[in-house]
């Protein structure tokens, strides 16, 4: 019997992130529940093992390459070679451009790029060496623009662009590297996006729907089930590519 693939989600505390490693856990990987906060980690861990699953909280800002490296380390050294990853981890700072400040600005692009430049980078000794590999990165169908994000924007952008270069690179050591975009997904960071614009969240997300052509926002388990098919065995001729998952099409 060989050993369970190990896999890394980042910002899996909740949300997509914790949708997407509870999925991947029950396809049969070993995960690695990255967050800032390794307590806030508890509950995506608790329902992985609580399910018979492996699971490992780990806390760590993926902005910091000393950080890094230590959660690196230690998921090797508890799990196993990591060969899959996924890079959620996000935050935003939504202004008008006149109103943002160089720390938006610098918050945005040090987790979300910075972050999966460090974690990319990390990662891909493993993958080499193992001749074997999945990264998936989290864009956002922000990426086309979006009144309000032109950090958070710029951010999902540029990881379009990093996961073509990153697949060019790795393809050849049997590494994949594709990106999901989602549209509206039912999640703390679309509450707070709400809150900002001074509308309930259930007013929200009925307008959201409304907009959408499947008439419903997404849930985490919808990014889960495509980040489940990029990860796969089956996804191995799949790469470069961004995925929008938005209940319509974008792009």
């Amino acid at each position: 019997m060989t050993e369970p693939r190990t896999a890394i989600v980042t910002g899996a505390a909740r949300g997509i992130g914790a949708g997407v490693a509870k999925r991947l856990s029950a396809d049969g990987f070993q995960v690695a529940v990255v967050d800032l906060d390794e307590a806030s980690c508890a509950g995506t861990v608790d329902a992985i093992t609580d399910a018979g699953g492996k699971a490992l909280a780990v806390g760590a800002n993926v902005g910091d390459e000393e950080q890094v490296a230590a959660a690196f380390k230690r998921i090797e050294a508890e799990l196993g070679a990591p060969t899959v990853l996924i890079n959620n981890a996000g935050v935003i700072r939504d202004n008008m451009l006149f109103k943002m400040t160089t720390d938006d600005w610098d918050t945005v692009m040090n987790v979300h790029l910075r972050g999966a430049f460090l974690m990319s980078k990390a990662v891909q000794k493993f993958m080499t060496e193992a001749k074997w590999g999945r990264i998936v990165n989290l864009s956002s169908s922000s990426a086309l623009g979006n009144r309000g994000q032109a950090n958070y924007s710029a951010a999902k952008a540029g990881i379009q662009g990093f996961t073509k270069t990153l697949a060019i690179e790795l393809g050849k050591f049997g590494v994949t590297a594709n990106a999901i975009a989602p549209g509206f997904i039912q999640t703390d960071m679309t509450a707070s996006t709400a809150e900002r614009l001074g509308v309930g969240f259930d007013d929200f997300i009925k307008f959201s729907a409304e907009q959408i052509p499947v008439q419903r926002v997404g849930q985490p388990e919808d990014i889960a089930h495509v980040a489940s098919f990029l990860v796969s065995e089956g996804a191995g001729f799949v790469s470069g590519q961004v995925i929008y998952v938005a209940g319509g099409p974008l792009g």
